[in-house]
């Protein structure tokens, strides 16, 4: 089985360790998610957003090739390759404003295109058909107050928007909410009996 990951954090992947000013819990929850994928015989391709520089801005000449169905670059074309070989992508970021950061939106925009990752006719996937998405989230909004206040727009944008509108019906989401205000402790049992 091979899975996919789309990691969007600033600090890279590279942010796993308490090192100040330099670390990240959803880069530990990355390298816990690694981890677990090699004790199942995944096999375990990391899309590092940041430390591949990917830019996610859609440009005028981005959105002409994207309206005719054609790859952006060679960044995308190499994305989306490697979207189309597997059978598991995860999702990594945290929450920003209640949303997606830009690298992760910006990879959506131009690299999950219309008759290259889905036709535009149809809207059906060439993904794997059976391919499981799956999200993995930071944020600091309260798990109730994301969803009863501001109405979970995080899933009303990818599962809803993106992966159903697109016929991918296998979606999970994983949250954690409010890590930054726990204990070092309480943020290792986190990660200690984090399972996929």
């Amino acid at each position: 089985m091979k899975t996919v990951i789309i990691f969007d954090h600033p600090y890279t992947a590279s942010a796993s360790e308490n090192v100040p000013h330099h670390r990240s819990f959803l880069a530990a929850l990355l390298k816990s998610t690694i981890k677990q994928l090699h004790e199942q015989n995944n096999q375990v391709d990391l899309i590092d957003l940041h430390a591949d520089k990917f830019d996610p801005v859609m440009s005028a000449e981005d959105l002409i090739n994207w309206r005719r169905g054609k790859t952006i670059n060679e960044q995308v074309k190499n994305y989306q390759e490697r979207l189309l070989t597997a059978d598991r992508i995860i999702f990594m970021f945290p929450v920003w404003w209640e949303v997606m950061p830009a690298m992760t939106k910006g990879f959506i925009d131009k690299v999950y295109a219309k008759n290259l990752l889905y036709q535009a006719d149809s809207m059906k996937t060439n993904l794997n058909k059976k391919v499981k998405i799956e999200v993995i989230t930071t944020m600091s909004t309260p798990n109730f107050i994301y969803r009863l206040i501001f109405g979970a727009p995080l899933l009303k944008a990818l599962h809803r928007g993106t992966f159903l509108k697109t016929q991918l019906w296998n979606f999970k989401w994983k949250n954690f909410s409010r890590v930054e205000k726990k204990s070092s402790t309480q943020r290792k049992k986190i990660l200690r009996d984090f399972r996929l």
